[in-house]
């Protein structure tokens, strides 16, 4: 259910940004088959890439979309034949370009004229595991997906850039944060990178309901795809691999700079990853879209959601070269619309729209540490 929510947010974010955007065509990686870097169905991996120009040609922004996970071999035997969006570049064509990633000035001013890469997304893993899975014919190969096109992207100008960013949103904001500093040392030319996360700050959450449930989803997903081996050694030495999937136990080791883009209201993991009444799931569903049909003890259930979102990520520290833009919106994923990063009905914390405050951020030109700890329910930002 989880993974279907996600691609129609992805879809229904895509239509809502095309104001502002470009289609961009489909490349295959080159040799992908001999690197082993193909998406689930055997099928090579690709990119879309849109040339960056004038004072922005040697600025290079990396884009990791979301879709899910799957962590098991039916799982993913089902992603490859439900979602081939999310599992293969066979019947991939164009994509479009919004939000951070749209060629428009006026929309994103600080980032319009960049080389833009968005990497397809079809290996169920927040590109980053390589397991064989002996008897089917599923390719579990992330990581070798992202060091490939990395690699690739450095032969056509990455390598000599002044400027980096690696972002995505959802399952690929939690793939930027987990590939952050192996993308900076596969950059080491670069004089500045960064990474941005986008509503991939899924919270463990012990005290909150259906606890289990997340930590199976996590768990299953590092075993099935053997992403063990990726994890930082300081987490995995003192707890199960699978709690290293959780950003919490991951951000304190990343030395790159990074920014956290999120809601303390977070739609997607309220609606799916809390399912506090396994016996009314309607109900659940009822209340989470449309939050004026809740129960007073479903809103506590939302209401501790948030807080205890506010508190892990105060459990992080205070690292001074990391942005934070903690709104209230009841939203996932936000990078890729225009409509929510920069215009007129944007979230703002410090009068700042989030496209304002990364530039901020990504530029130095201030620090960016903005949360709004004031609101204390979700908000309709009424935004696509």
């Amino acid at each position: 259910m989880g993974i279907i929510y996600i691609m129609l947010i992805c879809v229904f974010t895509l239509l809502n940004t095309k104001v502002n955007g470009q289609e961009v065509k489909l490349t295959l990686l080159g040799d992908a088959v001999k690197k082993g870097a193909v998406c689930l169905d055997g099928s090579p991996a690709g990119y879309h890439y849109a040339k960056g120009f004038g004072d922005g040609a040697n600025s290079w922004m990396i884009y990791l979309p979301g879709g899910g996970w799957c962590g098991s071999k039916k799982s993913c035997l089902d992603r490859v034949k439900n979602n081939p969006d999310l599992s293969s570049t066979k019947n991939i064509t164009n994509t479009y370009f919004g939000g951070i990633l749209s060629s428009d000035k006026n929309s994103n001013p600080d980032f319009y004229n960049w080389n833009r890469v968005f990497i397809r997304y079809c290996d169920g893993s927040s590109f980053i595991g390589d397991a064989v899975d002996p008897g089917s014919k599923l390719y579990l190969r992330g990581s070798r997906i992202f060091t490939a096109v990395i690699n690739e992207l450095l032969s056509i100008g990455l390598k000599n850039a002044k400027n980096a960013m690696l972002t995505g949103n959802s399952a690929g904001g939690l793939a930027t944060i987990l590939n952050c500093d192996r993308f900076r040392a596969l950059v080491p030319n670069v004089n500045k990178v960064k990474c941005v996360s986008d509503s991939g700050f899924f919270i463990h959450a012990k005290g909150l309901p259906n606890v289990e449930g997340r930590e199976q989803t996590f768990s299953s997903t590092v075993q099935f795809h053997g992403i063990a081996q990726f994890l930082p050694k300081s987490c995995t030495s003192r707890m199960n691999p699978g709690l290293c999937f959780f950003p919490e136990n991951l951000v304190g080791d990343v030395k790159t700079p990074l920014f956290l883009l999120n809601s303390d209201f977070d739609k997607f993991q309220i609606q799916v990853n809390l399912k506090p009444h396994p016996a009314d799931s309607a109900g659940w569903a009822n209340c989470t879209n449309n939050i004026n049909t809740c129960t007073r003890a479903q809103l506590q259930i939302i209401k501790d959601f948030r807080n205890t979102f506010l508190e892990t990520v105060k459990g992080l520290g205070n690292n001074q070269s990391r942005g934070l833009f903690i709104n209230s919106c009841y939203i996932h994923d936000f990078l890729y619309s225009t409509q929510r990063i920069n215009s007129a009905n944007s979230p703002r914390l410090d009068n700042k729209t989030i496209a304002q405050a990364i530039g901020d951020w990504y530029f130095d030109r201030s620090s960016v540490r903005l949360i709004d700890t004031k609101t204390d329910h979700p908000l309709d930002c009424k935004i696509n």
